[in-house]
């Protein structure tokens, strides 16, 4: 008996799909889409950023526990479910929605106790244990090297200027969630600390500005087999690649990130909808590129652009990269094979 799934349900497991509503019902697009094609996982978001909406996935603590369960119970294989809850204004799960409040990384940061982002991390994996939510897109990892960067620094997302503290309370924020089983996620690689601009805008350069010590806190924590996923930023840096984003770079991602800093864990993508990326690379071009650079994991959270993506649609596009022989089967086993070794082990 052959018990390796097609192709196609191979290649689904490397999308994490975003979807519209906060519950499923019998004729729901997000149902249909896990029971026949069953993505890798799912993303939540609390706010409709197209229909400028307050509500999308998130109303309350009972809501999100009934959504999450529901689409387990209705998913044929293992569904990761995950969500971007870093604390403080990064956060799905608010305080008006019932859920308790959060401290940001900088706030952590400026605290400077690692016991304390411990338990506040802690205390995150426990109510994302309880919603039945398995991943968390956190800890940042980037270093507040640009004080009036936008998406970062402004927005209480990194721990600190140095590395040695983005180090130690990334180190720490992964150990409170590891406590309940929660897999994080560091985030954004080589590095989004030192950019003026935002990546969901459009393309962002950081070639004048980014320096080696961005990498330290990734080197450390894959050193400490902590990091096992690692997400990728769509910034530009021309000394490593002339042409494309880090997301779509295999000089960064198989080169720098797999080589030089000897990582062997999943690598996703930030949201493939950003502007840096939909707006300079078609979607079948995007997806080449990707998995050439050595992408594992494709984000598309359906929440920036006005025209969502289906998953059949992305499988069925890969598929033709598959029959044109712009990508090999051996690739998408390879990180198929990957992320059910990491689903089997949580």
């Amino acid at each position: 008996m052959n018990l390796q799934p097609s192709l196609k349900k191979q290649i689904a497991q490397l999308f994490i799909m975003g979807f519209r509503g906060s519950d499923i019902s019998e004729d729901s697009a997000v149902l249909k889409m896990v029971q026949e094609y069953t993505p890798g996982g799912l993303i939540l978001f609390d706010k409709d950023m197209v229909h400028h909406q307050p509500v999308h996935n998130i109303s309350s603590p009972k809501q999100v526990e009934q959504l999450c369960s529901a689409l387990h119970e209705a998913s044929p294989s293992p569904l990761w479910i995950g969500i971007d809850q870093e604390g403080g204004l990064v956060n799905r799960l608010k305080p008006e929605y019932g859920f308790a409040p959060t401290l940001s990384h900088a706030e952590l940061g400026k605290i400077d106790d690692e016991h304390k982002t411990y338990v506040e991390a802690r205390n995150i994996g426990r109510i994302l244990k309880e919603l039945h939510i398995s991943i968390n897109f956190a800890p940042v990892v980037d270093i507040a090297k640009e004080a009036d960067s936008s998406i970062i620094a402004k927005r209480e997302r990194s721990f600190g200027a140095t590395p040695e503290i983005v180090y130690r309370h990334a180190k720490a924020y992964l150990e409170g969630l590891r406590e309940y089983g929660i897999l994080g996620c560091c985030k954004h690689f080589p590095g989004h600390g030192s950019a003026k601009g935002d990546t969901h805008a459009g393309f962002v350069d950081v070639t004048d500005t980014w320096d080696r010590d961005e990498l330290v806190p990734y080197k450390k924590l894959i050193d400490d087999g902590l990091c096992k996923m690692i997400m990728t930023a769509h910034v530009m840096h021309k000394n490593f690649d002339q042409e494309f984003p880090a997301t779509l770079s295999p000089v960064l991602l198989s080169k720098l990130l797999r080589e030089e800093l000897g990582y062997d864990g999943l690598v996703c993508t930030d949201d493939m909808q950003m502007r840096a990326i939909s707006s300079h690379f078609g979607l079948k071009e995007s997806l080449r590129l990707g998995l050439d650079a050595g992408i594992d994991l494709f984000c598309f959270g359906n929440n920036l652009l006005p025209e969502a993506i289906e998953l059949s649609h992305l499988v069925e596009t890969v598929t033709e990269l598959i029959d044109e022989g712009s990508i090999s089967e051996e690739r998408i086993h390879h990180s198929y094979y990957k992320i059910l070794q990491l689903k089997s082990h949580e």
